[in-house]
């Protein structure tokens, strides 16, 4: 029978790690580690079955006490420690309104470099200066539902595996490889030099109707920021696309721009 640790005090020196913020999960130059260095949190049993089914490495978790779900077994078994305790507990320990059944502790995962992850990609998905994490959740779950491949970031844009990213995202990250780099711009320009068509949003009334687009061969679609848009300098390397807009309005939100501009590019 599986053996949980069952607490009563949300100060539990064990339970530090859960308390931790995003800062403290995974410094800046932990985030920009490709070979996988400090901490991440999932929360909610879908997207921990989707971290673990994945191979991420589980450091601890921490479950409902009354309802423990299935999950919460399958990390004891790879030897973590599943602490179980009551409602009021998991919520003044993860401060979730709603605590969720099961929160755990992953070690980051390698991830392949953004030059890597360009080069096998078939349909790629690159993002500049996409600083809100519901955005970036948003687009990798709606990247991966629509068939996209990679995910290539910026150094300015917000982390995929933060938690409020992971949330939105459902879990999807862990099937859309991703790459971070802190030369976007010189990335594209390689990327442009091969066999690989690059079309940047825009709202620009002179960009080619992304309906009219019908690429064949390998792609890739870049996203900038909501308000700034891309940068001239990364624009300027691709295919300025735009998605038709009603009179009076400019654009869309970055998370339902990239979902039309992948179901109409892929």
């Amino acid at each position: 029978m599986t053996e949980f640790v069952t607490v009563d005090d949300a100060d539990d020196p064990r339970l530090a790690n859960f308390r931790l913020n995003e800062r403290g999960l995974a410094s800046r130059a932990d985030r920009r580690d490709d070979a996988g260095a400090g901490l991440f949190l999932a929360e909610g049993d879908l997207v921990v079955e989707r971290a673990l089914a994945a191979g991420c490495r589980p450091m601890a978790a921490l479950a409902d006490r009354d309802r423990v779900p299935r999950v919460a077994h399958e990390i004891a078994d790879t030897g973590a420690e599943v602490f179980v305790g009551g409602d009021e507990i998991r919520r003044l320990i993860t401060k979730l309104g709603m605590p969720q059944p099961i929160v755990a502790l992953f070690h980051r995962p390698p991830r392949p470099s953004a030059r890597e992850l360009m080069g096998r990609s078939h349909r790629l998905v690159i993002i500049e200066g996409v600083d809100n994490p519901v955005n970036v959740g948003s687009i990798v779950r709606n990247a991966a539902a629509l068939g996209w491949d990679g995910l290539v970031l910026d150094h300015t844009s917000a982390d995929p595996l933060s938690r409020r990213s992971l949330r939105v995202a459902m879990g999807t990250a862990f099937s859309l490889p991703h790459a971070r780099t802190t030369d976007l711009v010189g990335e594209l320009e390689r990327l442009a030099d091969g066999d690989v068509a690059l079309y940047g949003l825009t709202p620009d009334h002179d960009a080619a109707d992304i309906r009219a687009v019908h690429p064949a061969g390998r792609r890739a679609l870049m996203i900038g920021a909501e308000r700034s848009g891309l940068s001239t300098a990364a624009l300027a390397v691709t295919t300025p696309v735009r998605i038709p807009m009603a009179a009076g309005v400019d654009s869309l939100n970055a998370a339902a721009a990239t979902a039309i501009a992948c179901y109409a590019l892929g």
